[in-house]
């Protein structure tokens, strides 16, 4: 079981690598229009601010990954974080954010805290 919830954390991880990497280098481009559903003129006019959420999804990243060699405490703290922002974007910017970001996070969450008992 343990392994089951390092592959979710890790997969969680991976994700939010994806993210910075979508935000940092690949918003302006045409990958990044499509799949944020920007013209060429607003992607340029918020490239800076996806650069921002891209280093933040850079970091849950580097703390999820961390957490795998921390242990529960750590775990706990990122996939809570990660959990947090997904439900904040989920209302705050797009509904599917949710599905995308918080479930998997709360998937890995679940399996952290049943190893644990």
């Amino acid at each position: 079981m343990r392994m089951i919830a390092w592959v979710a954390i890790s997969a969680v991880a991976l994700e939010h690598i994806g993210f910075l990497i979508l935000e940092m280098f690949l918003w302006s481009g045409p990958v990044g229009r499509r799949i944020f559903s920007l013209t060429e003129e607003r992607a340029r006019d918020s490239a800076a601010l996806a650069a921002n959420q891209g280093l933040y999804n850079g970091f849950l990243a580097a703390g999820l990954l961390w957490s795998l060699f921390a242990g529960f405490p750590a775990q706990l703290f990122f996939l809570t974080c990660v959990i947090i922002a997904g439900v904040f974007g989920a209302f705050t910017a797009k509904r599917s954010i949710l599905w995308v970001q918080a479930a998997p996070a709360a998937v890995a969450l679940i399996l952290v805290v049943l190893t644990r008992g």
